[in-house]
C-alpha cells in the first residue's frame, strides 16, 4: 500500500509543478477546509509549490470551530501559509435578501468561497487547485461553479476511500483523517447521510461499473443493493453536465468543443 501512495504522491507532486509552471503563474491558492480532500492537496500544493501556495479558510457561521482549527494545525504541521477571509457576513446578507433553504444558502456560500479564491488567485499570479475527489465528480455530489471549479485538480482521479488512507500515508493530522467527511456547509451536514450510504460502500460499487464497467444487472448478481445501483447510475449521468464545459450550439464550420480541439498544451 505504501509503495502505491508514495508513486502517486511522486506523480501528482510533478504533476502540480507542471501544470502550473507551464502557464507562467508561480504557484496555487487553494480553499483549506479543515476536511480531508483539501488537506490532502494542501501537503502535495506544499511540496510542489513550498511558500509559493497559499491556503485560505473561509468559515461561515455555518462552519465548526473544529473545521478551522484543524486546518490550522494542519498549517502549522507542514509550514503551510495560510491566511483566514470569513464569510460569515456574505451569507448573512444573502439571507437577508432571500429566503433561501438550506440547498441553496450551500450552494451559494460554495460559489462565494471560489469567487474569493479566482480573486485571490489573480493576486498571487497562480492558479486555484481542486480538492474533488473522484467520488464526488462521479455521484456530481457538489456546486457547479463552488467548490467543483478549479484551474487543475490533482485529486479527482482518487476515489474517497483512496483519499482516507492517502492522507494517513501523507501524515494528515489524525483529527482530519478520522472527521466525518462533511463539506461543512451548513450545522450538522454529513455527506454520507444526505448520500445514504458509506463511500466505503459507495466506491466498491463505483469502481465496479466506472473501472470494470459491469452493467446494473450484473452488479445487482454481484450482490450489490438496488437503490443503490439506480441511484449511483442516474447522478452519474444526471450529473455529466458538472464534469463537462458549457456545450456550445454549433453554427460555424468550426466550433469551440466540437471541431476546434486544440491539445491544452499547444505553443505558438
Amino acid at each position: 500500500m505504501s509503495k502505491k501512495y508514495r508513486r502517486i504522491k511522486e506523480y501528482l507532486i510533478q504533476f502540480l509543478k507542471e501544470e502550473t509552471f507551464k502557464t507562467g503563474l508561480n504557484g496555487g491558492v487553494m480553499g483549506l477546509s479543515g476536511g480531508i480532500d483539501s488537506a490532502v492537496v494542501a501537503v502535495l500544493a506544499k511540496e510542489a509549490f513550498g511558500d509559493r501556495l497559499l491556503c485560505v479558510m473561509m468559515p461561515s457561521y455555518y462552519s465548526s470551530s473544529a473545521s478551522v482549527e484543524d486546518a490550522k494545525i494542519l498549517c502549522e504541521k507542514f509550514d503551510i501559509n495560510y491566511i483566514v477571509e470569513p464569510i460569515a457576513d456574505l451569507i448573512r446578507s444573502y439571507k437577508e435578501l432571500e429566503n433561501a433553504d438550506a440547498l441553496r444558502i450551500g450552494n451559494f456560500s460554495a460559489r462565494m468561497r471560489m469567487s474569493i479564491l479566482f480573486d485571490i488567485s489573480a493576486r498571487e499570479r497562480a492558479l486555484v487547485l481542486g480538492t474533488s475527489n473522484k467520488s464526488e465528480l462521479l455521484l456530481g455530489y457538489g456546486t457547479i461553479f463552488g467548490d467543483l471549479a478549479s484551474a487543475i485538480n490533482p485529486i479527482g482521479d482518487l476515489y474517497k476511500s483512496e483519499i482516507f488512507e492517502f492522507a494517513d500515508y501523507l501524515g494528515v493530522n489524525e483529527e482530519i483523517v478520522k472527521k466525518p467527511p462533511s463539506a461543512d456547509l451548513w450545522e450538522g451536514q454529513s455527506d454520507e447521510e444526505e448520500l445514504g450510504y458509506t463511500y466505503a460502500v459507495l466506491d466498491r460499487a463505483l469502481r465496479e461499473f466506472v473501472e470494470n464497467r459491469l452493467s446494473r444487472e450484473e452488479l445487482i448478481e454481484k450482490g450489490f443493493d438496488i437503490e443503490m445501483i439506480d441511484m449511483i447510475i442516474k447522478k452519474i449521468y444526471q450529473n455529466q453536465f458538472k464534469r463537462k464545459p458549457p456545450v456550445i450550439a454549433k453554427l460555424t464550420s468550426r466550433t469551440i468543443g466540437h471541431d476546434f480541439l486544440y491539445p491544452r498544451d499547444i505553443k505558438l
